[in-house]
């Protein structure tokens, strides 16, 4: 007896190797015409908001330059995870679910099974790196962050991995051509007591599913009681109480994307390993309801990140009303179409703990008279003083000083000489991330 297509994480091809050629003669899961046109709007609506949304995202992060954070690196790479798989699988897999029919070649076939399992890959685990990133920056704030570049390289690597894993399936999958059909299905090696496909299921349940999920568990554990469970000394200013909530209201949005991911696809990797132990089950009458129902949950998840960007951060809400201002019921206002292309936020605190970030200002340099020529019998390079313009200046608290020095080779002692360079500071007691939920994502 024939069994319905398994995605194998997110869609491939079910095991057909022990049904016979009589069972291909007629499709076993045909269904109704009202029930294909219900599951073809679902996924189409699916299809069109994760596609659109996702694009909307990259597009935000991408066409403004301030947006271009470690974390937003790591937006991007998860949005196009999540819009290609909407785009190049789930509408396939839904068509050769229904009908129970290949159309598009074998190399489609190969790619079909490859493709969707690493862009599932590259999705949980730039969830993974997002946590990381978030931990390092709350609770070892004095280190160094990620660069863009070794951003980029993670990447890479994730991609890499990705597609080391996804290549068992890709390389036993295979289309077998029937006189009113061709099928696409994964010819897994037989061996004497080793069910290869169950072994591939559980490998994708840890790798891709419990292993992420668990160390991003622990990581928002031990972040979240760094907000919530703890609190500094001596400083309850309001501009400390205001950093950090804006620091929970991004943990908060990134933990409820990790647990959206995780509702979504625990009812799917459930699914196709008990089906890889009991294959009776997908004999089943009901089975592909059942089944188009956990496949469409598992791909909605690619939808509702853009939903939770633009709901719980205020950056991403202006960046969807710019992309949809075409609309008549939209209206961007002035002020924020500013907050998007702001450069820079400054937040300070009274206390004694403050937070800069990413403070880009000029200096002034200013030497007086006389002073080349004591410096240069003493030394070539001399050190000027800094004089910070206001009100754009150095933020610091009550026993807290700050140095800076520029070496320059020459000199002139005519005149007092000033001088305009540009200079970056960024540091923190408490935390050297953004001190606003807007730059933080």
């Amino acid at each position: 007896m024939a069994e319905p297509p398994d995605p194998t994480s997110t869609v491939a091809a079910e095991e057909w190797d022990n049904a016979t050629t009589d069972n291909y003669t007629h499709n076993l899961y045909e269904q109704a015409d009202w029930k294909v046109t219900l599951w073809s709007v679902a996924y189409a609506a699916e299809v069109a908001v994760a596609v659109l949304g996702n694009l909307v995202v990259i597009w935000i992060i991408v066409a403004h330059k301030q947006m271009r954070t470690v974390t937003n690196y790591f937006i991007v790479n998860l949005a196009f995870s999540d819009a290609s798989v909407a785009a190049l699988n789930t509408l396939i897999t839904f068509t050769y679910s229904v009908q129970n029919k290949w159309y598009y070649g074998a190399p489609y076939c190969r790619f079909h099974n490859l493709f969707p399992i690493a862009a599932v890959f590259a999705s949980i685990y730039s969830m993974t790196a997002i946590a990381g990133d978030r931990y390092m920056a709350i609770i070892h704030p004095l280190r160094p962050r990620l660069s863009a570049s070794t951003t980029k390289m993670v990447i890479v690597a994730i991609w890499l991995f990705a597609v080391i894993l996804a290549m068992p399936p890709c390389l036993h999958a295979t289309v077998n051509h029937y006189s009113d059909r061709d099928i696409c299905f994964i010819n897994w090696p037989n061996y004497d007591h080793w069910n290869t496909k169950f072994i591939y299921h559980v490998v994708l349940l840890v790798v891709v599913y419990l292993f992420p999920l668990i160390s991003m568990a622990v990581i928002y554990s031990i972040v979240g009681y760094s907000l919530w469970g703890s609190s500094v000394p001596g400083d309850s200013s309001h501009k400390y109480h205001e950093q950090l909530h804006a620091k929970r209201k991004v943990v908060k949005m990134l933990v409820v994307v990790v647990c959206t991911f995780a509702v979504c696809w625990l009812p799917y990797h459930i699914f196709f390993v008990m089906a890889s132990l009991y294959r009776e089950m997908l004999m089943w009458p009901p089975i592909q309801q059942v089944y188009l129902a956990i496949f469409w949950l598992a791909m909605s998840s690619s939808m509702y990140n853009p939903i939770i960007y633009c709901c719980l951060n205020s950056r991403f809400r202006v960046g969807f009303k710019c992309a949809f201002r075409w609309c008549p019921f939209v209206v961007v206002s002035s002020s924020e179409e500013l907050e998007l292309k702001a450069t820079r936020r400054l937040q300070a605190s009274t206390g004694s703990m403050y937070t800069v970030c990413r403070v880009e200002s000029n200096l002034t340099l200013v030497q007086e008279p006389g002073e080349c020529d004591s410096q240069e019998r003493g030394s070539h390079n001399s050190s000027l003083r800094l004089k910070p313009p206001a009100p754009v200046g150095v933020l610091r608290s009550p026993g807290v000083s700050s140095m800076h020095s520029v070496h320059v080779t020459k000199c002139s002692t005519a005149s007092p000489r000033v001088a305009s360079v540009p200079a970056s500071r960024s540091s923190s007691f408490y935390s050297s991330a953004p001190t606003s939920a807007d730059e933080c994502s």
